[in-house]
């Protein structure tokens, strides 16, 4: 199992990190979870986003509640820096659940915070690399999930420290008045198409890859199929 995530490789580059878009079908409209950045935050300050942060050493060694389903750790590994490995695979499953609980006071996939997270309804839609020349840099996949998986929806934990401000749950139209990251906005686009049709994409979709090549930004879509 490949734990190392500390590597001089991984160290100058990117941070591993992983984000949570989820969604709720309980209304009208579907509608997803944002909130606003601090104003302090050296990263994206003001700005509105999924909740989401860096890959932990722990994520990796934590075992899910259920074993993700194939396809999504396949995909995950999917051109997957440094030393790819189904153990940081998963732990970014784990990554995107913590963070969210620590940034929202959500429990996802578990009825517990003692409880490891049963994290095989992820769906990996898609990832961005932060261009060269940022503050902080890091290499984010963008997970979704149905927002009925949450077992504490309507009453999240109270935490010592608000890491997002003015959580709301908004329909795709609010999110986009919103004051968005270009990356955030690109995904939200991606994933109209089938928040107009209800539903989420399915789980062995493409993801949509964005991030510098040179000095140009680029689109790639990576699939199970190419390999």
């Amino acid at each position: 199992m490949d734990l190392a995530l500390n590597t001089q490789a991984r160290k100058n580059g990117p941070k591993d990190a992983a984000t949570l878009i989820l969604v709720r079908f309980d209304g009208a409209t579907p509608r997803i979870l944002m909130g606003q950045r601090h104003n302090s935050h050296a990263f994206m300050p003001n700005k509105y986003v999924f909740p989401g942060g860096r890959l932990e050493v722990a994520d990796c060694r934590k075992a899910a509640w259920r074993t993700p389903e194939g396809v999504t750790i396949q995909k995950l590994l999917l051109r997957m820096r440094s030393r790819p490995s189904a153990a940081r695979a998963a732990g970014l499953l784990v990554a995107a659940v913590r963070e969210t609980y620590e940034e929202t006071g959500l429990l996802f996939g578990r009825a517990h915070l003692e409880m490891p997270p049963d994290v095989s309804s992820l769906i990996y839609f898609a990832r961005a690399i932060t261009p060269p020349g940022r503050s902080r840099r890091f290499d984010s996949r963008f997970l979704v999930a149905n927002a009925a998986y949450i077992t504490n929806l309507d009453n999240p934990h109270p935490l010592d420290a608000v890491e997002l401000l003015q959580l709301s749950w908004v329909t795709l139209t609010e999110a986009l008045a919103l004051d968005l990251p270009s990356i955030t906005r690109d995904i939200l686009g991606l994933l109209q198409p089938h928040l107009e049709q209800n539903s989420l994409p399915p789980k062995d979709c493409p993801v949509s890859f964005h991030h510098n090549q040179g000095k140009t930004w680029i689109v790639e879509t990576l699939s199970l199929a190419q390999t």
